[in-house]
């Protein structure tokens, strides 16, 4: 480990336009440790990663990142020019490896012709590359390339062809096989798990747990997260919290910070309650003591008026003073456990039946999936797997009656909760709210009340147009409506992209509390692990 590393953050802020992504973020990280950064897409985790790794620079405050081992970074994409090869994809993602050994060859070459003191220093410049060289074991480069690719199913990969005639998962494979194997000090990784089967992401975990560095990741999968990290970056408003020991950690502090919430709500909702019945004690106090007293040692008809400084009259005014105060800086209402709305199941396909089927499936294909025999009564859940391209968003569509099927039958209740794989939710002048409401045909202040109920949202948020939500915002928008609407059959085409593993875990506790049924398509591998229901695997032809 290099002992001058360094990384800091103090009062760094980036915008874009008129949007701040980043505002004043306070942070530090030491030599050696694994940091996972989490948050809703568009939330800045990749501007964060950025920013660290050099190719943003930040528009206030200060950044230090100081690591003589090196900084790799992987982006989501790796963009080249059109005549580009694999050959030229790799080199492109260990530049500094590369020009390292390029700088060692030059200096090496050039101490042919020197002589005395040139020489010596020359051979001094030598000898500092070389060791730098190998600190980065840069001989053993080659070596670890290839077995990197291979371990990501990309090992047989020509060199000479071009870029774009590779998949999108294999051009990632090669450019994390390529930057892994570069063996930077530092380490930034944008989703690395995407586009992995189990064992290169097993490969990948037991390789970053070895890395002689540090290693900082974006990614949403949780799994990885729990088997890797050490550290929790929260991206949300555009401020990073910091959360210790891994994602459990993270997990059990969010449940913490929930138990606060809630204590302090209920706590300023007693006491506004508690001044309440103050101004209405003392005022009723008040109105029993009449207007006029008699003066003492005076005679008949002699009275003295009511002091307006009544002990009556201050208990009162101190009462509505605290409760202005009070209404001036309200606690937001904490949300409820992310919940479905219920269903009586008076769609189902044989409503005169109890507990009859939500689905049949009888001799269904579509696409490269078949499907002989199904059937999902309330409660039964499913998940469909099976490798990309082969019809699992297709069979969902084909449940949902907006696709036909190749040959079969499909019968199903008429009440479908469909989250989609691909937002639905398109660009509009319309707000937040506005949106909400007119999916649940409720007027604003009903929606706004339901919705904030839910804790998807903040208040800000809720004036934000459509068009202006970041896509994990809508994605948070296509879920408020499905919680919101009476389902008897939830079609999830992989519902956990694209939103924070904290909102991944309460809808997890939602799907087990729902009482109707529930097919899942999702490549989370924690998720998967969880699943109690039923399996079904769609095997099309190779």
């Amino acid at each position: 480990m290099y002992p001058t590393s360094q990384l800091s953050l103090h009062a760094v802020t980036k915008r874009f336009g008129e949007r701040v992504v980043l505002d004043r973020v306070e942070l530090s990280l030491r030599p050696g440790e694994r940091v996972g950064i989490i948050g809703d897409n568009g939330s800045g985790k990749s501007t964060l990663l950025r920013l660290i790794g050099g190719a943003l620079s930040p528009d206030a405050g200060e950044l230090v990142a100081r690591f003589a081992g090196g900084v790799g970074a992987l982006d989501q994409v790796l963009e080249l020019a059109s005549d580009a090869t694999v050959h030229d994809a790799i080199d492109a993602c260990s530049t500094e490896l590369r020009g390292l050994e390029r700088e060692m060859h030059a200096a090496e070459q050039g101490l042919a012709d020197l002589e005395g003191a040139a020489l010596d220093d020359a051979l001094a410049e030598y000898a500092a590359i070389t060791e730098r060289f190998e600190a980065r074991d840069g001989y053993g480069a080659p070596a670890r390339l290839d077995a990197s690719l291979d371990a990501l199913g990309v090992g047989g990969l020509d060199r000479d062809r071009a870029w774009e005639t590779l998949s999108g998962g294999e051009r990632s494979r090669v450019a994390l096989a390529a930057t892994v194997a570069a063996n930077p000090e530092l380490l930034l990784l944008d989703e690395p798990s995407n586009d992995l089967d189990d064992d290169a992401w097993q490969w990948l975990v037991d390789r970053l747990r070895v890395h002689d560095g540090t290693v900082v990741v974006v990614t949403h999968d949780r799994a990885f997260l729990q088997a890797l990290t050490q550290v929790i970056w929260e991206v949300d408003a555009a401020s990073v919290a910091r959360y210790g020991d891994g994602y459990p950690g993270y997990l059990i502090a969010k449940a913490n910070e929930r138990e606060r919430h809630r204590l302090a709500y209920e706590t300023w909702k007693a006491e506004l309650a508690r001044n309440r019945e103050l101004v209405a004690a003392n005022a009723g106090r008040l109105a029993a003591i009449p207007r006029k007293l008699d003066k003492a040692g005076m005679g008949t008809g002699a009275f003295r008026p009511r002091g307006r400084d009544h002990g009556a009259m201050g208990r009162i005014r101190n009462a509505k003073a605290r409760m202005s105060r009070l209404l001036a800086a309200p606690v937001i209402p904490p949300a409820k456990p992310l919940s479905f709305a219920p269903t009586a199941f008076t769609g189902s396909v044989d409503a005169q039946v109890e507990g009859a089927p939500l689905l049949v499936l009888s001799g269904v294909r579509v696409a490269e999936a078949s499907v002989d025999d199904l059937v999902l009564a309330p409660g039964g859940r499913l998940l469909i797997t099976g490798r990309n391209g082969v019809g699992k968003t297709s069979l969902l569509r084909v449940i949902t009656g907006e696709l036909r099927a190749d040959a079969g039958t499909v019968t199903a209740t008429p009440r479908i909760g469909h989250l989609r794989q691909q937002s639905a939710i398109r660009p509009s002048r319309r707000t937040l709210l506005e949106a909400y409401a007119a999916g649940i045909r409720e007027d604003r202040e009903t929606a706004e009340a339901r919705l904030m109920s839910l804790g998807l949202f903040h208040p800000r948020d809720l004036v934000v147009p459509v068009g202006a939500l970041s896509y994990g915002q809508r994605r948070r928008l296509e879920l408020a409506l499905l919680v919101s609407e009476p389902h008897e059959l939830l079609l999830l085409d992989e519902p956990t992209n694209h939103l924070s593993p904290d909102l991944v875990e309460d809808l997890e506790g939602a799907l087990e509390r729902f009482t109707g049924a529930v097919v899942l398509v999702s490549h989370d591998r924690l998720l998967r692990e969880r699943f109690g229901g039923q399996r079904l695997r769609l095997d099309g032809p190779e």
